[in-house]
């Protein structure tokens, strides 16, 4: 064999040497945490309205923590929304909570109690916003809502914060150019057409409390431009957090075949106190990222949980806890 032959096949053999220790050391690291004995207790999270995406993700969480952390209670609690979720957890109300990012920016920006004491846990994934009304409506745009029945929200949601603040952009008076209601997604869907105009959502997609209307081709969603959050980004403060996106066909294919409709999304967090237990924050934020692929599997936007991205919990810093794991994961 040439010595040219010899030198190329060892530089082959120590690529492949150095390949399979990466392996293996990837396969240690994913495994070793597990040898740990898992902390106990009790802690509270609280989620969403029982049709939405948030509860879904908490019930999976739950199932999931308790495979890995037998000792833990989970205890959820309902509510109705994210602006209600970050009050609990900065008050003390909830140890853990699911939450939109604006409605964590607005809390903190209002320095409402508690709010120096929030921290992040990890990014989720991406709520839409979803304006609905049925498909013989003559509603196309945002502002043609004016005058319109059209459900806002619970004062305490993260759709509300959302729903004011895209009619006020469109020149829309929330209080007085249209006729609010406060249902959410566990009403709003089947009153299309029987009590309401339209109605908004923002939440993961598919939502299991749209996608039964969607597939009899039962609802229609309207475009908010990309325009339209230009508009909110000039407002500053909370606004930041909101990115013009499309919903792809691919969410609600009986809806609109064929076609993604423009529309914008925001980040959800896993928040939680700075006074978090660490050790069981840390182990938490292990499940959640690596329950992704079980937790995905009902919850389709669930799959986009990612430890790369995970990590940024703007506009809230880590807490310890889950600052722990991630520099256990780190590259």
């Amino acid at each position: 064999m040439s010595p040219m032959l010899s030198r190329i096949g060892r530089r082959r053999a120590l690529r492949g040497a150095t390949a399979g220790f990466v392996v293996l050391g990837l396969l240690l690291w994913w495994l070793a945490p597990w040898d740990e004995e898992p902390p106990g207790g009790t802690i509270t999270l609280s989620t969403g309205t029982r049709a939405g995406v948030y509860q879904k993700y908490g019930e999976l969480l739950r199932s999931s923590l308790g495979k890995h952390m037998p000792d833990l209670d989970v205890r959820l609690e309902t509510s109705d929304g994210s602006q209600e979720n970050v009050r609990r957890v900065a008050t003390g109300e909830a140890d853990f909570a699911i939450a939109a990012a604006d409605a964590v920016e607005t809390y903190r920006l209002s320095g409402r109690p508690g709010a120096g004491r929030l921290r992040g846990v990890a990014r989720l994934y991406d709520d839409y916003v979803q304006l609905a009304v049925a498909p013989d409506s003559g509603i196309r745009s945002v502002a043609d809502l004016r005058g319109k029945r059209v459900a806002i929200g619970s004062p305490k949601s993260g759709v509300r914060l959302i729903a004011d603040r895209v009619l006020r952009a469109t020149g829309i008076d929330p209080e007085t150019d249209i006729r609010p209601s406060s249902d959410g997604i566990d009403t709003g869907p089947e009153r299309l057409g029987h009590g309401l105009d339209a109605f908004f959502w923002s939440g993961g997609l598919p939502t299991d409390g749209l996608k039964t209307l969607a597939e009899r081709s039962a609802i229609r969603f309207v475009p908010i431009d990309a325009r339209l959050v230009s508009e909110l980004h000039r407002e500053g403060g909370a606004t930041r957090h909101y990115r013009a996106t499309n919903m792809p066909e691919s969410a609600y294919p009986g809806s609109q075949p064929g076609s993604a409709v423009p529309t914008m999304a925001v980040s959800n967090l896993l928040i939680a106190r700075a006074d978090a237990d660490p050790r069981l924050t840390e182990w938490l934020t292990r499940v959640v990222l690596r329950s992704r692929d079980n937790i995905g599997a009902h919850v389709h936007s669930a799959q986009l949980v990612d430890v790369r991205t995970a990590i940024y919990t703007d506009p809230l810093r880590l807490h310890e806890g889950a600052r722990r794991y991630y520099r256990s994961v780190k590259p």
